[in-house]
């Protein structure tokens, strides 16, 4: 009888952790507490596979702006002032790896990751022949001034070694894409093999893929701790679970420094007389820590991270910001219609995912903590789910 793996949590990671499991023959039942695959982080984020996003974000230069940020509510970087005993102890953990000198190592591992990834991604869609509204345009990062475009100079021996493409453009961007001509970006950093796609749609067509080779989802099933236990009597269990990981891996005996980074995103829709005005390329606007990414009939537009705890409340004023940089950047694009979202990304202290067994149980793993990068990292973290198993 084939192995039996129960995955608890049905986003990119779950359903990548299904994937890999059942190209080696595990026989695999997916839990999700939703009605359908990809309802929480997966739903509505910026749409990228961008290795070249791959930075961790553990600099002395992001502390100084969270702190100078922290009481200006529309701020790309909003560290709520309430403390927490979660908060602080994930800050300090933050800290360390700041000041541990491990930034560049944890850089060149995260874009190693993302580079095995998309070759894992590309091999999986060549496997599945799925729609997702995939734009193979490339990502370019966009700068303002050129003294934020020379900055990138200090991480792009990084990104060359380790394969991902880095093309320094310190003039008129409209070769790249027509639409920026007009626009106030004096320069950027154009990686040609990255990718845009709505990981929504990804997520659920993949699952219907999976149905049609014998994977079991189970929806609208709230899975708790006791019911792992349970599962683990009679198979491996695989908890994807976002940010309810950092529980449920203190149940079985692990302490993950993991804390939930709000993120926001709006999706415009685009009309007949938007849509010659909307950039084709998927921008990521480094100083805005905004991304854009162009699905055909629709733009979405996300960014920011904020440090406030487990609230998934949409806040306008987190949402204005996405707004403005649309109207002042590309100012012929209706918005007057869109819609806005918010979830909770799993971070650890040191920006890296996790992959590994529970101290307590054999049979339970964890696969999560991708922060801003689960759309990019899933694949390669998938891939070496299964290859652990």
């Amino acid at each position: 009888m084939q192995n039996k793996v129960f995955v608890i949590g049905a986003g990119i990671a779950g359903i990548m952790s299904a994937y890999f499991l059942n190209k080696k023959g595990y026989n695999v039942t997916v839990f999700d507490k939703n009605v359908q695959p990809a309802m929480e982080c997966s739903f509505a984020n910026g749409g990228q596979i961008s290795v070249c996003n791959s930075e961790v974000w553990n600099t002395v230069s992001n502390l100084k702006k969270g702190l100078k940020w922290m009481f200006k509510k529309d701020a790309p970087l909003y560290i709520h002032p309430k403390p927490s005993i979660e908060k602080l102890v994930w800050l300090g953990g933050f800290l360390r790896h700041t000041f541990n000198l491990s930034h560049d190592q944890n850089t060149l591992m995260t874009i190693r990751m993302g580079v095995a990834s998309r070759k894992y991604y590309n091999q999986v869609l060549d496997d599945v022949k799925i729609e997702y509204g995939e734009r193979r345009r490339g990502i370019l990062h966009v700068y303002k001034d050129k003294e934020s475009l020379q900055k990138t100079t200090k991480v792009q021996d990084l990104f060359r070694l380790s394969g991902c493409g880095w093309e320094y453009i310190g003039r008129d961007l409209s070769n790249i894409d027509p639409t920026l001509a007009n626009t106030s970006f004096v320069g950027g950093i154009y990686t040609e093999d990255d990718w845009s796609g709505d990981i929504h749609q990804f997520c659920n067509n993949m699952a219907k893929v999976l149905k049609e080779r014998g994977v079991n989802f189970i929806f609208n099933k709230e899975v708790s701790i006791d019911d792992v236990e349970s599962l683990s009597l009679n198979g491996k269990v695989i908890l994807c679970n976002g940010v309810e990981l950092k529980k449920f891996a203190a149940n079985f005996g692990n302490f993950l420094n993991m804390y939930p980074v709000k993120g926001y995103s709006i999706s415009i829709p685009l009309d007949e007389s938007s849509k010659k005005y909307a950039p084709t390329v998927s921008l990521l606007d480094d100083d805005a820590k905004i991304v854009c990414s162009n699905f055909g009939n629709v733009l979405r537009v996300a960014g920011t991270a904020e440090l406030a705890g487990y609230d998934t409340t949409v806040v306008q004023s987190r949402i204005d910001p996405l707004l403005n940089w649309v109207q002042n950047n590309f100012p012929n694009i209706n918005t007057n219609n869109y819609s806005s979202w918010a979830c909770l990304r799993p971070m650890m202290a040191d920006m890296l995912p996790i992959v590994m067994r529970s101290k307590f149980n054999s049979n339970v793993f964890y696969h999560g903590g991708h922060g801003h990068l689960g759309w990019t990292l899933a694949a390669f973290t998938g891939k070496e789910l299964a290859d652990i198993l």
